[in-house]
């Protein structure tokens, strides 16, 4: 990793607004577009107020962090790169976030249902992995929407990002109309 390639990202609300987070640049992470962000948190609002962020494939771990700064009650996050998760925990660092945030290092298929996930707190759960995934590992990606189904608490939220060319209405028909944000398109499903 080298100066040129490294870079940050902004939390754009929040109690945390403006803060800067580390990213390494590494093309495995891709982090959540600012404006993509910013457009996700407008859409759900005070929503995000009391639940627990879950972020199933972190990256720079900027989703949860924003969902903290916006009022989530703390965060577990999943990343499988080491050099990135070494950057999450730099960031909680930064952020003092410490206390909130748990990182777990690993393959999400299968340490998600592995860990003990909140059982109290309703989640804002977040499922943003590699776009590749929904076109070459879309079972795998199903069996974590099919433990949102199962563990969630009511009240909880999915929020799920694709690459614009998936048909998320289709794959999800109970999610809520899907949004596009080029490159990305960005659903709802709401656990009642």
């Amino acid at each position: 990793m080298n100066a040129k390639s490294q870079g940050t990202v902004r939390i754009i609300g929040g109690r945390l607004r403006a803060k800067k987070i580390a990213y390494s640049g590494d093309q495995r992470t891709r982090p959540m577009k600012d404006r993509v962000r910013e457009a996700l948190f407008n859409l759900i609002g005070p929503q995000v107020k009391g639940k627990f962020a879950l972020d199933f494939f972190a990256g720079t771990g900027a989703i949860a962090f924003e969902a903290i700064s916006r009022g989530a009650t703390g965060g577990l996050l999943f990343e499988c790169h080491l050099p990135t998760v070494k950057i999450i925990h730099q960031n909680c660092e930064s952020l003092a976030l410490n206390e909130k945030v748990e990182t777990i290092l690993g393959d999400v298929f299968y340490w998600a249902f592995q860990t003990e996930l909140p059982a109290n707190d309703p989640w804002i759960a977040f499922l943003a992995p590699p776009y590749s995934f929904f076109h070459q590992r879309i079972n795998e990606v199903q069996t974590l929407v099919h433990l949102f189904d199962e563990k969630a608490p009511k009240g909880s939220l999915l929020v799920v990002e694709s690459d614009i060319d998936f048909d998320l209405a289709n794959w999800l028909p109970k999610i809520d109309e899907p949004r596009i944000y080029p490159p990305a398109k960005v659903g709802i499903l709401h656990k009642s």
